[in-house]
């Protein structure tokens, strides 16, 4: 294996020739729903293979827009992707580089770099802030996960919040901020949209941006129990874990994707509204320091079975939340906007979260002013077809523990390079043969090993990366305690 990881991927640019392609010119400034997931992994779904988990509104959704398959996160963690959504920025350029407020293990090999920030800054300006100078009433839901109270989405450019700040999937509405009331039947997934309908009933008469973020699928895993139970009483999936507190979470959050859309025709917005479908980082498998994942009360469903400790899986994609393999990175990514997204399209173009908000700029007859770098691409010409593919490269940096070595990684066309930052070695994989990831070609091929060896560390250097330096502390027997590093406390 040859030192240094990396990886980047390119979209070829040709002619579109699809005969199926909308004919309806794009709507000025149409409404956006943003749904986000917490943890869904891109082999979660039925429409990426998954024959356990039920999702029929999603489903729907891809039948009705545009999938794509080679979608990415711009971290294997939830904060820096998150980030990245809000800015348009990479992890590295914002400086909020693993979740906040952060994973630190003091006896490892390497000391990894803090976050520069346990917030997003207040003087990023998020594309919320822009879409408001096009009119927009903006509303944020759910999970946020960027800061609190001053840093919270009111703060940051969104006209209403309802945050959700983590705890219980029954008992949350004093965990929310404003503090929220809801009947005690009322699951997590449910109140969020409810809170989410509130907010577009309310602004239906003029453009709008909903983001709608769930905890779902996130541990601790819980859920209804009769949705449980008809999981429980379901044949599990070759290869699959098939745990039935995750799968009824997988179909709360499909449920909510069709009560939305559902209002959404209701109402009369359809046709007005571009609705995108995303997920934060990939599928957890288990914790790397095997604590049980199911909520305490649901704990006895699998009692003395692993499943208590697995949530899922990613195959046939390698690795999970937290790495830089494509189980950690790959997501599920759906469009719908009907006359101008070709219904049941597939695309194969390479996207990172970071291409959200120049998306955003283009849909509402906003520029790029200059005041905020942006890292992406707008995914427009893709979404209308005047182009199949980008030819890019995306990046990714994490450079701390968590279920694998600190890493950066590049994707360009079908190889993608990763680096690890303990011992400098370097992966080298093409996707298009190995989406497993199974072979390293770093050795047998050292020239296209080098060339985006060079190219991923010229990223670096521009974006100001921080790199892990060597632990005099280290030690081997303590290497896997961990705990929140003193610099990064709130």
């Amino acid at each position: 294996m040859i030192k240094r990881f990396l990886m980047c991927l390119p979209w070829v640019i040709v002619a579109c020739m699809s005969c199926d392609a909308p004919q309806k010119s794009p709507i000025n400034k149409p409404n956006i729903v943003f749904i986000l997931a917490d943890d869904l992994g891109w082999a979660d779904l039925p429409i990426y293979g998954n024959t356990f988990n039920e999702a029929p509104n999603i489903t729907k959704l891809a039948d009705e827009g545009m999938r794509f398959d080679n979608a990415y996160a711009a971290s294997p963690v939830c904060s820096p992707t998150r980030a990245s959504i809000q800015s348009g920025q990479y992890p590295a350029t914002v400086g909020i580089t693993d979740f906040i407020t952060g994973h630190w293990r003091p006896y490892e090999e390497v000391i990894v770099p803090t976050n520069s920030t346990q917030y997003l800054p207040l003087e990023n300006i998020i594309f919320a802030e822009r879409l408001k100078e096009a009119g927009y009433a903006t509303g944020y839901v759910g999970k946020w996960h960027l800061g609190g109270g001053e840093f919270n989405p009111t703060r940051q450019g969104y006209d209403e919040q309802a945050v959700y700040n983590g705890g219980s999937y029954f008992e949350f509405g004093n965990r929310m901020s404003p503090p929220q009331q809801f009947a005690d039947s009322v699951v997590l997934s449910e109140a969020l949209t409810d809170l989410g309908l509130d907010f577009i009933e309310k602004n239906k008469k003029k453009p709008f941006l909903l983001f709608l973020s769930h905890y779902d699928v996130h541990v601790q895993l819980d859920a209804q129990q009769e949705l449980i139970d008809k999981y429980m009483n379901k044949p599990k999936a070759d290869g699959y874990p098939s745990n039935a507190v995750y799968a009824a979470m997988v179909e709360n959050i499909d449920r909510s994707v069709g009560r939305v859309t559902a209002r959404l025709k209701e109402l009369g917005l359809e046709d007005n509204t571009i609705l995108v479908f995303f997920s934060d980082n990939g599928g957890l498998v288990s914790r790397f320091d095997k604590v049980p994942l199911i909520a305490d009360s649901k704990q006895y469903l699998y009692e003395g079975d692993t499943l208590l400790y697995v949530a899922s899986s990613n195959g046939p994609l390698r690795g999970e939340k937290g790495t830089l393999y494509e189980g950690g990175i790959r997501e599920p990514f759906l469009v719908k906007w009907p006359g101008v997204v070709a219904a049941g399209a597939l695309n194969h173009s390479l996207v990172s979260s970071v291409d959200f908000y120049p998306t955003f700029l283009d849909l509402a007859g906003l520029s790029n002013d200059g005041r905020q770098q942006l890292d992406g691409n707008s995914l427009m010409p893709v979404l209308t077809r005047q182009v199949e593919n980008y030819d890019r490269t995306i990046f990714w940096h994490y450079p701390v523990y968590h279920h694998h070595v600190p890493a950066s990684a590049l994707r360009k066309g079908d190889f993608k390079l990763i680096e690890n930052l303990v011992d400098g070695s370097l992966e080298l994989y093409n996707l298009r043969e190995d989406v497993g990831e199974k072979q390293d070609l770093s050795d047998s091929l050292t020239e296209k090993t080098e060339e985006l060896y060079e190219i991923l560390k010229n990223w670096q250097k521009e974006t100001g990366a921080k790199i892990p330096v060597p632990n005099p502390d280290f030690d081997a027997k303590r290497r896997h305690e961990w705990g929140i590093h003193p610099d990064r406390q709130q």
